[in-house]
């Protein structure tokens, strides 16, 4: 996986009750307010999945919004991030098998799609614990599996990635 580090502007938003006259209280609701937003907003199309913050550079002058008393903070930080790249090889885990496939998780990512076709000659086994099955080796639930992105695409809705994973390839399979 690529980790990234991204410098980012947010704003954070402060209620009136967790105002202090000390600033080292106001920091510190600052910094956790902060925390909860990329804890919250999880990931974005442009940055990827939000890992960790990793340094606070600056904190803005606050503007106090009329209707709530609220005051807005502009801030700057770092943050860690991961997103997924076209090509590259990850490991996840089997969490879900179907007929045509299965879907994988692999780290902050839960929606990796490994389809049939892309498996190298792995045939379906039904019943009550399916699994793909190819000499051997089987793929199941929990089977840890090493893959390549073959493609992705923002979900906006779900605030996510999917991703498309192929077997096909050297080194590639169960591990």
């Amino acid at each position: 996986m690529v980790f990234l580090l991204t410098e980012m502007s947010w704003n954070v938003l402060i209620s009136p009750d967790q105002l202090s006259a000390k600033g080292l209280l106001l920091r510190k609701f600052i910094i956790v307010r902060l925390l909860e937003d990329v804890t919250n907003r999880k990931a974005s199309k442009e940055h990827g999945y939000y890992i960790a913050v990793n340094e606070l550079k600056e904190i803005s002058e606050g503007k106090v919004r009329e209707l709530t008393g609220d005051v807005l903070f502009p801030v700057t930080f770092t943050c860690i991030t991961l997103k997924p790249m076209k090509g590259e090889i990850l490991v996840g885990s089997v969490d879900k098998i179907l007929k045509h496939g299965m879907f994988l998780k692999s780290g902050p990512i839960e929606n990796i799609f490994l389809s049939e076709k892309t498996m190298n000659d792995y045939k379906y086994i039904g019943g009550e614990n399916p699994m793909f099955m190819k000499d051997h080796s089987k793929l199941e639930k929990d089977t840890i599996v090493r893959f390549r992105v073959m493609g992705f695409r923002w979900m906006e809705g779900d605030r996510q990635f999917q991703l498309l994973a192929t077997l096909a390839g050297d080194f590639l399979g169960p591990l």
